[in-house]
């Protein structure tokens, strides 16, 4: 099987069965909507329809406007139409962090440069959303309560090792985020060997949010990071 094949394989057999905290929903754009597993397949035989090893870079999870519309991580639709190539027109999504993440493919070389040698996913690769005091649906990360990450623990580690299991080159695993993310991957990398160092990024929403003036600097930082493995 292609790297392809097997991150096609892996998506459609991914679900979280288990229990939630109360107000908590689980987000997974593979069975919620057709759209999600149709530009995965497209998205994947673009771009991995080959069998060299990929360097894995794991966000959190998905956020509604990014893989939790698309399926493809850090991907809202505007990257998906005018960076990746793949018409799509059924809804619109606009998220900060894709145009960050897309900016810094553009200057690593582009997306077939890119995702020639890089994988991306995510520490949790199912979303999660809860419903804020105005009644409007948010993200919500797997860490953000302890409930959350002591019920979904397990199946962080079982769909982690399966994506390794896809051709995940191990001698390094980038994280993007510096704080609660870096902090869970480093322990339970410690307990589990999956790679034999964590670089920690920070994430593309904080830069986006809080950092932006300094944008361009953190573009230079991801790619020195990725250059010089």
């Amino acid at each position: 099987m292609t790297f392809a094949e097997k991150v096609i394989a892996f998506y459609t057999r991914l679900n979280y069965a288990g229990p939630l905290p109360s107000g908590v929903s689980l987000m997974n754009p593979f069975l919620e909507h057709n759209e999600g597993m149709k530009i995965a397949r497209e998205f994947y035989a673009r771009f991995y329809e080959d069998n060299s090893p990929r360097i894995i870079i794991l966000g959190i999870n998905p956020g509604r406007f990014g893989a939790g519309s698309t399926g493809i991580p850090f991907t809202d639709t505007i990257r998906l139409n005018e960076k990746c190539g793949i018409p799509f027109d059924k809804f619109r999504t606009y998220e900060p962090s894709s145009s960050f993440v897309y900016e810094m493919i553009d200057t690593y070389g582009g997306v077939s440069e890119f995702y020639k040698r890089f994988f991306v996913s995510a520490v949790c690769p199912l979303g999660f959303t809860r419903f804020n005091d105005n009644g409007k649906a948010i993200n919500y990360n797997y860490y953000d309560s302890p409930a959350l990450l002591k019920m979904v623990y397990h199946f962080i580690l079982d769909t982690l090792k399966e994506q390794i299991d896809l051709g995940i080159d191990t001698s390094v695993g980038f994280c993007l985020g510096t704080g609660k993310n870096a902090h869970f991957l480093r322990q339970i990398n410690d307990k589990n060997h999956f790679f034999r160092r964590i670089v920690a990024l920070e994430h593309p929403r904080y830069i986006m949010q809080y950092r932006v003036k300094a944008k361009d600097a953190f573009i230079m930082k991801y790619i020195t990071a990725f250059c010089n493995l």
